[in-house]
Order: structure tokens, then sequence, then C-alpha cells
């Protein structure tokens, strides 16, 4: 037992270990996922994220050990970020043909993110770090904790957030538009997009393709609106 614990010291010191076990948790997530038929409950992100905390919490190793292996995969957020350009130009025909609908969810959905977000958060009177941290929960990662680091957010918090908030609207989604009786699938990805950005996204294309490309305009626009957005909501109702 002595030699394993010795073992396990000198691997979890690395960051190799906690990058091979992230990747690995994701593609038992996404595995355990298709052989179920990709329900909306089974969610490969949401799989990961449990069976990664839990290796942290039976191991006892601290978030930031954890996250000098994590580090790489959070690097790609970035160009991943900036590869939303690509169903942007793809579909702009159609973004053209749709613009003032589009235009439209793109500013309620944005709006009523960060305003119901923030509004609730000074309800129960949570500081003033703790409300930035939440404004931008439903934008992509790379840009939430952009905008949570300018204004003074925790950056930590912010990401915990956009996560939860991926997930739950890529549970979510299928049902309520289903229970909603909305058809279209451009609306249906649109919505799931600015609501549930890259995680609802990847849902999106699940279900279908059409969805998935509204998903991502959805994602890519309102990445950009929120970071206009939010420091105004922000400033006033703080």
């Amino acid at each position: 037992m002595s030699d394993v614990a010795s073992i396990w010291s000198y691997l979890s010191a690395g960051p190799l270990l906690w990058l091979s076990l992230t990747i690995t948790a994701y593609l038992i997530a996404d595995g355990l996922a298709a052989r179920l038929g990709r329900p909306a409950l089974a969610n490969p992100v949401l799989i990961a994220v449990t069976l990664l905390a839990a290796m942290l919490f039976l191991t006892g190793t601290p978030y930031a050990t954890y996250f000098e292996g994590a580090q790489f995969i959070h690097f790609l957020l970035g160009p991943a970020t900036v590869a939303l350009a690509v169903p942007l130009h793809a579909n702009l025909s159609v973004i053209r043909r749709a613009a003032l609908p589009i235009l439209a969810a793109l500013v309620a959905g944005s709006v009523m993110a960060a305003l119901s977000a923030v509004l609730l958060a000074k309800a129960f009177g949570l500081p003033e770090a703790v409300i930035i941290s939440i404004a931008p929960k439903s934008t992509t990662a790379p840009v939430a904790i952009g905008i949570s680091e300018a204004l003074g957010g925790n950056l930590t918090l912010t990401a915990v957030l956009v996560i939860v908030t991926g997930i739950i609207g890529a549970i979510t989604v299928t049902p309520l538009m289903n229970a909603l009786g909305i058809r279209d699938w451009r609306a249906r990805g649109l919505a799931v997009g600015i609501a549930a950005h890259g995680i609802g996204t990847a849902r999106a294309f699940q279900v279908n393709e059409l969805a998935g490309a509204f998903a991502g305009i959805g994602l890519a626009l309102n990445a950009l609106l929120t970071a206009l957005l939010v420091p105004v909501v922000l400033w006033l109702v703080l």
C-alpha cells in the first residue's frame, strides 16, 4: 500500500495525470451517453464532471493541482471561441433572411439572462463580487471568464456557473421545447445557443443539424452582446 501511495503521490504532482484523467472521463461519459441513446439526462459533460469531482474528493486533490493539468484543455477554449465564426459564415445567407427575429431573440435572451441573474443575486443579498461573477453565466466560458476578470469577479465561481448553466440548458431544452410546442429547429437551436452556450450547442447538434447550426449562431452572437451588455447591467443595478 505504501508503494501504491508513493506512486500516486508522484503521478498526481504532475500535470499529465490530470490531463489524461480529464480526457478519459469525457470519453467514458460520451461512450455511456451513446450506449444509452443520448437522452437529455445522460449529458457527457455532467457525467464527466461527476466522475472527476468524485476522483478529486476521494484523493483529496486540491482544485489548483488538478487545474495544472486541465489548463491545457482550458487553453483550447480560446481557439474554439474564435472558430465560432465558421457557423456564422456558413449560415450568413440564412442569418440575413432572418435578421430581425434573430436580433429580437438575441436581445431578449441576453438581457433577461444577465438582468434576472443580477437582480436575483442582489435580492438575496449576495456580495458584489459574487453578483459580478454570476452576471455572464449564460455566455461561453472564455468570454464569461474574461468579463468576470475585467470587472473584479471570482473566476472560479464564474466558470462553475457557466458549466452549471450549460448543463441545465442541455438537459431541459428538448423536453421544454416539446412541451411548448416549438417545432422550428431554427428557433429551438437559437434559443439553446443563447441560453446555454457551448454545452447546449453540443446537445442541439445531437438532436438536429439545423438546430445545432443556429445554436452556434446564437452562442457566437450572445458572446458578443453579453460582453457589451453585462457592464451596463451591473452599472445600473449596483
